[in-house]
């Protein structure tokens, strides 16, 4: 594991609390509709504490966000939104301030595990390494 624990190729698995969650944080239904059951690739590239976190959506839509441990960096929400965050290393697990969420992921026995949180609404998202 070490560095690269999270370097790899991962396909959306299930997830918990999707429409809670989306709701909570203002998603317009629009895109609701769009990410419910949506088979999203996720491709992250580790270098140390360097990232690149892309999803790749149904479509061709694919965002982007870029980061570095400890260091502010401009990212994208679920919904669209650019924010300055400074994303942090915590027992393993990568946690991300989103503007209205806590966004938590970890590789769990092989899968992505994300979790977010908004007012005490828990989102959980696994994806299933495919590369």
């Amino acid at each position: 594991q070490g560095n690269m624990a999270f370097t790899g190729k991962y396909e959306f698995e299930g997830d918990e609390n999707y429409d809670a969650f989306v709701t909570k944080i203002g998603l317009p239904s629009d895109k609701i509709e769009m990410g419910r059951n949506c088979k999203i690739v996720t491709e992250v590239v580790q270098n140390g504490n360097d990232f690149t976190w892309t999803q790749h959506l149904p479509g061709g839509h694919t965002t982007t966000n870029t980061f570095t441990i400890g260091k502010e960096a401009d990212m994208e929400t679920m919904g669209g939104r650019n924010f300055k965050a400074t994303v942090k290393m915590e027992d393993g697990k990568i946690v991300a301030e989103f503007p209205n969420y806590r966004h938590t992921a970890e590789i769990c026995g092989g899968k992505l595990v994300e979790i977010s949180t908004s007012s005490g609404v828990v989102y959980k998202r696994t994806s299933k390494r495919i590369g």
